[in-house]
């Protein structure tokens, strides 16, 4: 079994370390300096006491590589648009791409059902490019729970969690995605086959869509931004204008606003991904995390008051610290009305 992981970062590292423990035939597409020295000292996981190290196949041109049996991207899903030519050469009739990226996926409408079916998401996939050049009917959904940070080049340090939900679009149980289940649960991870995946999604999402641009304006960890009045108001505003928009897709939450919210708070003095992202000067991913869930509240016609008030300051922080590259978001109230 033929696995690319591209984007071997954190959670791709991670993933790689442990599918190359098991036996697949893995290969690592990244760059720079953690690619320089995965390719001279191979790729070190550090897991609580342990230390695991594996010398997977590495490169920076995915050409080398050839076509492959699965292809998980674990890059931030606002790169995904910039490499769709250099992924191609490992595209091969049956190979299946394993979205294990933050936010809305671009085959979120892919045998969804309804008057939906088949719709693009400008915020996540300008101009359906994902949808077409890789692929809608190749998809298969991942969830990315566990915690993991590159400690430094060629080195990965795992923090907690080790659970894939994964899930085809149609909520069929195929013998793909079961096989991708068999060969993470050998190696040594979580991977239980949802036939709802995008409900899984949601629920991830449901936080991340509040708790991140709130940290990125505020700098406050999940601790603080769920334990002061005033943002855990405003987070619970935005998750049910959030949870209205699910719904309206037939998404169902298996907990409620409150438990949510309590569930982030008992993380702790957590600095969430766009947090981290600020802080380190990177892009932080506000249209696969923010953006999407507005545009998604306009075509199914429902108002998202404090999330646009949140992603209209967001975005300019982010122009500001000249970390935002996604598309424009309207400031103006008036173009925020739903026609």
């Amino acid at each position: 079994m033929k696995i690319c992981i591209y984007g071997a970062g954190a959670i791709g590292g991670y993933l790689g370390v442990q599918l190359a423990r098991a036996g697949a035939d893995v290969s690592l597409v990244a760059r720079g300096a953690h690619l320089a020295a995965m390719r001279e000292r191979g790729l070190t996981l550090l897991a609580g006491e342990e230390t695991h190290t594996v010398h997977p196949r590495c490169t920076d041109n995915p050409a080398e590589l050839g076509v492959q049996d699965y292809i998980i991207i674990t890059l931030k899903a606002h790169s995904i648009t910039g490499v769709i030519e250099k992924m191609q050469p490992l595209l091969g009739p049956h190979t299946r791409i394993v979205t294990a990226v933050n936010g809305i996926p671009y085959w979120y409408f892919y045998k969804h059902g309804g008057q939906y079916e088949n719709s693009t998401l400008e915020s996540i996939d300008p101009g359906g490019r994902q949808w077409r050049e890789i692929g809608a009917e190749r998809a298969i959904g991942c969830i990315v729970y566990p915690a993991t940070e590159i400690e430094a080049p060629g080195v990965i340090r795992h923090v907690y969690g080790n659970n894939f939900p994964l899930g085809e679009p149609s909520g069929e149980i195929t013998s793909d995605v079961q096989r991708l289940a068999d060969l993470f649960v050998a190696a040594g991870l979580k991977a239980p086959v949802l036939d709802r995946i995008r409900d899984e999604i949601w629920l991830k999402l449901w936080g991340n869509v509040c708790f991140n641009p709130i940290s990125a304006l505020t700098h406050a960890t999940l601790d603080v931004i769920c334990t002061d009045p005033a943002t855990r108001a405003l987070s619970r505003a935005i998750m049910v204008e959030t949870q209205g928009i699910a719904e309206t897709f037939g998404v169902k939450f298996r907990v409620d606003v409150e438990r949510r919210i309590e569930g982030a708070r008992k993380v702790g003095a957590h600095k969430t991904s766009m947090l981290q992202d600020l802080e380190r000067g990177r892009p932080m991913e506000i249209d696969p995390l923010v953006t999407v869930v507005q545009e998604m509240g306009r075509l199914t016609g429902i108002a998202t008051p404090a999330l646009d008030s949140v992603l209209a300051m967001v975005t300019q922080r982010a122009r500001i610290a000249g970390l935002y590259d996604g598309i424009s978001a309207p400031t103006d109230p008036r173009a925020l009305a739903v026609a």
